[in-house]
């Protein structure tokens, strides 16, 4: 199949088609989200070295995955819009940026916050902090780019060549912790004890992944609204828009 004659890489079948599944994703996010954070706040039991102050864990992780996950794809969007000259990619790179911006973010903040009663300390120039503090930059420096230049053809290609050359943190990231001597902890989730079965208890699994699945839930849902918006400025003088938005 030709990527370039995809039905939905049209702008207008793409804006009808997130009309109908925005409802849909927004409410199975809330509802995974409200599932996942009373699993993980009131049923999970207290750690015995950290007690309580783990719980933020089902915030933190979720959060820096798609902080990594939502950069990957803004680089691969780029890349298709670069090589195949398609609106829609340019757009949802775009649009992707400021909100994996803000799992980025939420990622170092809650961590800052897991940090001081593990660390004593709010912030360290930890391998990984540090590389996801460099994804957060990566994040704004493709947003300033592409805000300094008026051309939204000519900025989609400069914030593409930004975030190729950036993806290059992706596995910095994710191996760090193997990588270098740190004070993060390593992969819990993807780690395997002697016995084959996964290192972090059931009970605070399951809650771990049900956010994961809402945080990706809640993105696309986002992501759906930022595009429907995007795709009407972007559109704004052509015929079928003017139709939509006759009174």
């Amino acid at each position: 199949m030709n990527i370039i004659n995809y039905k939905y890489a049209a702008p207008r079948n793409f804006y009808r088609l997130s009309k109908t599944l925005t409802p849909w994703f927004g409410l199975v996010t809330a509802f995974l989200l409200g599932i996942g954070l009373y699993f993980g706040l009131f049923v999970a039991p207290a750690d015995y070295q950290q007690g309580e102050s783990y719980r933020i864990m089902f915030i933190h992780v979720p959060a820096a995955w798609m902080s990594m996950f939502v950069y990957i794809m803004l680089a691969g969007s780029g890349a298709i819009g670069l090589i195949w000259n398609i609106k829609l990619a340019d757009m949802l790179a775009t649009v992707s940026a400021p909100i994996g911006a803000s799992f980025t973010f939420l990622a170092l903040a809650t961590g800052s916050l897991w940090g001081k009663p593990m660390w004593g300390t709010w912030w360290a120039w930890d391998a990984r902090l540090t590389s996801e503090l460099l994804l957060f930059f990566l994040y704004i420096g493709f947003m300033a780019l592409q805000a300094a230049i008026d051309d939204p053809r000519r900025a989609a290609r400069a914030g593409a060549l930004l975030a190729l050359v950036g993806v290059v943190n992706i596995p910095v990231i994710h191996f760090s912790v193997q990588w270098w001597n740190t004070l993060h902890q390593p992969a819990s989730v993807s780690a395997i004890n002697k016995i084959g079965t996964p290192a972090i208890h059931p009970s605070l699994l399951a809650p771990l992944l049900i956010m994961a699945v809402a945080f990706t839930l809640f993105f696309a849902t986002v992501l759906l609204m930022r595009m429907r918006a995007e795709i009407l400025h972007r559109e704004r003088h052509t015929g079928w828009v003017a139709e939509l938005v006759k009174p």
